[in-house]
This record gives structure tokens, sequence and C-alpha cells, in this order.
């Protein structure tokens, strides 16, 4: 008499528990993050929404039969956008946002240069380097509106700096010397917040590296080609990506610096600002939607151009993971 034998059949893969235990970790994120969304909520999407329902109204703009101020909210739909593109300070608009885009493209570039290089000197050993990194730091601590009337100071008909230059410029006037004035001032203040990001991509990058890269025989530039800016690459783009947020906004440095109402320096919080001081509150809601939509745009593209997108690549190790292996149902296997 033969018997045949079967092969046992492979547990199968608990699917539902695991399920279920991913369902309760979802709930417990949730509500461990319920206040600081309901937080957000408050502080961003409230005044965020706030601001663009009074875009679309006009108080107190214009006048009745009888020669008084109408009182009161009228809607005026997308007129307000209107304006600004093709109205009566369609110029200033336009000049404002080329004063924004110009101070992002350059003083970021400057920074990122200049904060690389203060990377590369507090890297290395040498003595004193915890006083070199406290002091580097020092105009990054200093309040902006503080930096700003210390150089407006030095940028005086009789101040430091035209004592440097050897001529008498003025800097606070209209004209290109006052952006001169701002990248400066900017860059001073805000290069050390770069230069410690940078930093800290630096340090952890493994010696031995660069020790193998000596052997095979490549100098100090290849090996920072090669070695150092590719590895110190996340950090550098996050810096880039916070400055560049930073001065899409920037308002207190050139008006406390320059002042307002200066078209050389105005930027489109600085005309946001100017609005609404003289009680156009719609209009101003209008520019500060404007100034919003083009930070996230800026940011949209810098993210997905350059890759610095943190939440694409935890999508893509947990799709990794999903796409392990997972023994199949066995079949009976005669013996």
């Amino acid at each position: 008499m033969t018997t045949t034998k079967t092969a046992a059949l492979p547990a199968r893969p608990p699917t539902r528990a695991r399920s279920t235990g991913r369902r309760e970790a979802g709930r417990l994120a949730a509500l461990l993050l319920s206040p600081t969304f309901a937080v957000l909520a408050l502080v961003i999407a409230y005044p965020l929404f706030a601001a663009l329902g009074d875009s679309l109204y006009q108080q107190g703009q214009g006048l009745d039969a009888n020669g008084f101020v109408i009182s009161g909210d009228k809607f005026v739909g997308l007129r307000n956008f209107t304006e600004i593109f093709a109205g009566a300070n369609a110029d200033r608009f336009w000049g404002a946002f080329a004063n924004t885009t110009f101070f992002t493209v350059v003083t970021v570039s400057i920074e990122v240069v200049i904060g690389m290089a203060m990377a590369l000197v507090m890297h290395h050993t040498l003595r004193g380097r915890g006083l070199v990194r406290a002091s580097v730091l020092v105009p990054w601590a200093v309040p902006t509106a503080v930096s700003a009337l210390l150089w407006r100071w030095m940028f005086q008909g009789d101040g430091v700096v035209n004592a440097i230059v050897g001529k008498q410029v003025l800097w606070d006037t209209e004209g290109w010397q006052a952006k001169f004035a701002v990248i400066i001032a900017d860059t001073w203040k805000t290069a050390p917040f770069v230069g410690l990001l940078v930093l800290a991509g630096l340090q952890i990058i493994p010696t031995e590296l660069y020790e193998a890269a000596r052997v095979d025989g490549a100098g100090a530039w290849r090996q920072f080609w090669r070695i150092t800016l590719p590895l110190v690459k996340p950090a550098l783009l996050v810096a880039v990506l916070f400055r560049i947020l930073d001065v899409l906004r920037m308002f207190d440095l050139p008006f406390v610096l320059i002042g307002d109402q200066m078209h050389s320096t105005e930027t489109l919080s600085m005309l946001a600002w100017d609005e609404a001081t003289n009680l156009h509150f719609g209009p101003a809601a209008a520019y500060a939607t404007l100034l919003f939509l083009y930070v996230v745009v800026v940011a949209f593209v810098f993210v997905k151009l350059l890759g610095a997108d943190v939440i694409g690549e935890a999508r893509a190790v947990r799709a990794r993971e999903k796409r392990k292996v997972v023994p199949a149902r066995g079949k009976a296997v005669p013996a």
C-alpha cells in the first residue's frame, strides 16, 4: 500500500491584522496631530481665507451723489485683481514684482557662495574654531530692524561706507545704489544662516572619503565637486529654499534701511502694507494673495526641479516596502 504526502501549506500572511494595525496607528497619529492641525488652521488657514474674501470687496473707496465717502463693504469680484495688472497702479505693481524677484535671485546666489565658504572655513580644524563659529553667527542673531538701522547709519553721507568708497554716494535715494545697499545689508545678515546649515551637512561626511580621494590623486577642487558638493546638497537645498521663501516676503530691511514708497526698493510686501495703511483693504488683500500664490509657485518649482522633494522620497520608501515579495500559497506536491 502506497501513501502520498503533500507538502505543508505556508501560513497565509496576516494582511487583515496588518491593515487593522495600520488603521489604528493612523487614528492614533491623527489624534496626536489634531492640536497641531487646529493651531495651523487658526493661524494660517483662517487668515488666508479671510484675505481671499477681503480681496473681493472694496471698503470706503467711493463717493456717493452728495460727495460723501461710501461706508461699508462693496462686492467687486475680481476687480481688485484686474486693477493690479491693468489699472492705475499697474506700473507700481510690476516694479515691486521685479524688485522682489531681483532681490531673491541676487541675494540668494551671493549668500550661497559666501555661506558655502564660511562653512568650509568653520569645518576645518583650527584654533579658536568655537569663537569663529560664534562670531560668524552674530549678524544672523541680530534682529532685522536693528541690522537695518546699523547699515542705515553706515550708508549715510558721512558714514563708514562712503569713507571706504571715497565718494559721496546717496545710498537712500532712488537708483541702483539703493538696491546695492539692500543687497549688501541682507547678505551680511543672512549668509551666516546658509553657512550654518551647510556646516551641519559637512559634519556628517565621512573623512574616509577624502582620504581615499587623496590616495587616488584627487586634488582639493576635484574633491569639492565629487564629494563635498553632492553629499552636502540636501542641506544646501534646504537652506536655499528657506532663503528664497524669506526674501520673497522681504519687508522690514528695505523699509527701515531705505524707506517706504521708494520705487527702487519697494517689494510686494511693502506695496500691500502701503495699501492697507491707506485703508484700501481690498487691494491690500489682493496684493497679499498674489504674493502668497507667487511664493507657492516658486516653492513648488524649486522642489520639483532641484529634487528637494522630502515627501516624494518618503512615498518612494513606502512603495518599495509594499513591493516586497509575499510568499504565495503553496500547492499539494506528491512525495
